[in-house]
């Protein structure tokens, strides 16, 4: 335990006096959480500028017209008077849907006529096409049905009768995960691992790729008295000790400032939170060993590796429906197995038996990497690593 100490208290030094470290370690991961939390606060997008066309302009059109702007994803942001202008507007990017009350349409509606309404939206952004999509149908569905009442009222009868008659079929949605349709519950609990993910990689990375780059990889193995796994275990645990906080800030602004439900074992996460950071810089000590201590190429390869943990952890497009080839790859991402284990705890809240067993792909990344320390040691004491860009 001396020789561990004597590398963590050098680790330490070595973090005070180069601000990369520390910036790798801490400051950079702080004002990403703060960046993400800034960028979801309000969870659903709302106010996306439209224009409604009112070529009828008359009293039930106006009441329409009102209707629609009240929906919360939307706003009327002009009314031009021909569909042409509000074409032109799309294509210029200054609205993102045009909403068309044809002529007549009040005098079609009392005479017991079908109406029309075309929408036209803009599909170059998913999120607020469905949003628009989603809320103008509504709008429009409902603004039909209370016709349709006040029409069936005025023949005599009762209003009780006029709804059921209107809609003899009610669709009854229960949202059990997501509620509030937020995307601070659906983004956040990946975006924060992800961030966090770069950053451990990457600091791994440096601090041991800057050991050969500086020259510096001899006195750190002689600093725990030669022993490759002392050397390895006392440089890694300062940053463990400083992603695992930041771990657990993370889970507090989830948990207690965006309100994401914790219905599962808190900690099976807890522990997940561990295993995921200790996987992480296991796998940047890996890459380095590849790299033959070059920092510039274990950098280049320690970020591409990254970059593609977000894409196949099966999060935002399931992997069920992926190439199979890509599902197999989606198992070299501890990425992964940590989604996994989260949703299935802090959302869904599965039992821990179902979900423990995630645990243990976590353990062979951590373990592979010893496989080469070895490597690691001959590395460190051979000069013509030292001094690698």
């Amino acid at each position: 335990m001396k020789k561990i100490f004597k590398v963590i208290y050098r680790e330490l030094g070595l973090v005070r006096h180069n601000r990369t470290f520390s910036a790798l370690a801490l400051g950079l991961p702080i004002l990403a959480i703060v960046y993400f939390l800034l960028l979801f606060k309000t969870g659903v997008p709302t106010n996306l500028p439209i224009a409604v066309v009112d070529l009828d302009n008359s009293s039930l059109s106006k009441q329409f017209t009102r209707m629609i702007d009240a929906v919360p994803s939307v706003s009327i942001a002009s009314m031009p008077k021909s569909t042409e202008e509000a074409e032109e507007m799309i294509r210029k990017g200054e609205i993102d849907a045009m909403l068309i009350i044809p002529r007549e349409a009040e005098k079609d509606i009392y005479g017991n006529k079908p109406v029309t309404v075309p929408v036209f939206i803009s599909g170059l952004n998913i999120t607020k096409n469905g949003l628009i999509q989603r809320d103008l149908s509504t709008a429009i569905i409902s603004f039909s049905t209370g016709i349709q009442v006040q029409t069936l009222v005025s023949q005599g009868m009762s209003e009780a009768q006029a709804y059921q008659a209107a809609m003899p079929i009610n669709f009854e949605r229960h949202i059990l995960f997501n509620p509030y349709s937020s995307y601070s519950y659906y983004l956040l609990p990946i975006f924060f691992p992800m961030m966090m993910l770069i950053f451990i990689l990457l600091t791994a990375v440096f601090t041991f790729g800057s050991e050969f780059k500086n020259g510096t990889a001899k006195e750190w193995l002689e600093t725990a008295g030669g022993n490759i796994y002392y050397a390895f275990a006392g440089k890694l645990f300062p940053y463990l000790i400083s992603f695992t906080i930041l771990f657990v800030v993370a889970d507090i602004v989830l948990f207690k400032y965006i309100g994401i439900p914790l219905r599962g074992n808190r900690t099976l996460i807890l522990i997940a939170n561990v295993l995921f950071v200790m996987a992480y810089q296991s796998l940047g000590v890996l890459i380095v060993v590849i790299s033959a201590g070059s920092l510039r190429r274990s950098l280049s390869v320690g970020g591409g590796y990254s970059v593609f943990a977000f894409t196949l952890s099966g999060y935002t497009f399931p992997l069920m429906a992926m190439n199979p080839l890509l599902q197999v790859l989606s198992y070299i991402f501890p990425m992964t197995y940590y989604m996994r284990i989260f949703v299935d705890q802090a959302v869904r809240g599965a039992p821990a038996f179902d979900t423990a067993d995630q645990l243990v792909y976590f353990m062979i990344f951590i373990l592979l990497p010893l496989l080469l320390l070895p490597r690691l040691r001959k590395m460190c004491t051979d000069n013509k690593y030292w001094g690698r860009m």
